[in-house]
């Protein structure tokens, strides 16, 4: 269904029409996201000590960024 959505050509032509308000749906989705995420990670990593999950989270984030060898090629178009 969401396919569907995504090719439908009437989309298509309002994305073209508007590309300004294209790319704050987008900026609005990334927070969205990230915000889910976030809240994701206070309420279950470690609630009861913030400081350790937050210790946590850097550490797992610069884990993750070192085996991906800080690269971010695979976002580009």
């Amino acid at each position: 269904m969401l396919k569907k959505i995504k090719d439908s050509p009437k989309l298509q032509q309002l994305k073209s029409l508007h590309p300004n308000a294209n790319v704050i749906v987008i900026i609005l989705a990334i927070v969205m996201l990230w915000r889910g995420v976030w809240g994701l990670l206070d309420t279950y990593l470690f609630p009861g000590s913030p400081t350790f999950s937050y210790l946590t989270c850097i550490a797992l984030g610069a884990v993750i960024l070192y085996l991906d060898d800080f690269k971010i090629d695979n976002l580009k178009r």
